[in-house]
């Protein structure tokens, strides 16, 4: 089953880096997503459950605000 796992950070320059860590660690482009919210910045990774741990450590390196991993309805 594949999850969603959500980060929020306070600067857009974070998620800057953190897209341009997933990328480079082989995460396709199309499976991330990034949006602005009520002044946080937020990254969104679609994953199948055997990268979650990889991509979790990726998310953390860049200090988010929180943090979430939700099942993703197919």
């Amino acid at each position: 089953m594949a999850e969603i796992i959500t980060a929020v950070y306070q600067s857009h320059t974070s998620v800057t880096n953190v897209v341009d860590d997933l990328v480079a660690t082989g995460i396709p482009q199309e499976e991330i997503r990034t949006r602005e919210h009520e002044g946080k910045h937020e990254v969104q990774v679609l994953t199948p459950n055997v990268t979650q741990s990889e991509i979790t450590e990726i998310l953390q390196r860049h200090q988010p605000l929180d943090l979430r991993v939700t099942e993703r309805a197919d």
